[in-house]
């Protein structure tokens, strides 16, 4: 595929879910979106920055959309799902997924900042149609399938202080 210059055009689609749990649980920091939506352009043309949040009632995480929407993101914002069971379910795998497809159209490079591998196939695709797909994630978590599927991968755990606050 291409490599990176100034000309493309990239969307930066954020699995913000996946990349809080990954934070947590193996530095129990978070990330530094500022630091993660610099990487992820590299003075290219932003055509869109999208993260994808869960709503769980708690009472910091408006100030946390807010913060999102600062920087130069666009939320969106799914409640979570409690099941009768008790059990509780909110991700964005198919609405990231879509978003990814309908952008392919209008940018040379999507850039999937997750660690989920159900995206490999959906790197598949986009490369299929000319797309370069760039990953970020931590690559502690990070599944091997999608490190396979993208153009590049950047794994944010190598770079704590940058992408961790």
């Amino acid at each position: 595929m291409t490599e990176i210059h100034p000309g493309q055009r990239v969307a930066v689609l954020t699995d913000s879910q996946n990349l809080y749990h990954s934070a947590q649980s193996r530095y129990s920091r978070n990330i530094d979106y500022s630091a993660l939506l610099e990487k992820a352009v590299q003075d290219r043309e932003l055509v869109r920055a999208i993260a994808y949040v869960i709503r769980a009632e708690s009472p910091e995480e408006e100030r946390f959309f807010e913060a999102l929407r600062d920087i130069g993101f666009e939320t969106k914002i799914k409640d979570i799902k409690t099941f009768p069971d008790g059990s509780k379910k909110a991700d964005w795998d198919l609405g990231m997924s879509l978003d990814a497809v309908t952008l392919a159209s209008h940018v040379d490079v999507v850039v999937l900042c997750t660690g989920d591998g159900d995206f490999a196939r959906l790197c598949s695709h986009l490369r299929h149609e000319g797309v370069r797909v760039e990953a970020m994630g931590f690559g502690s978590s990070t599944a091997d399938e999608l490190v396979d599927a993208a153009d590049t991968f950047v794994d944010l755990g190598e770079r704590e202080d940058t992408f961790l606050l």
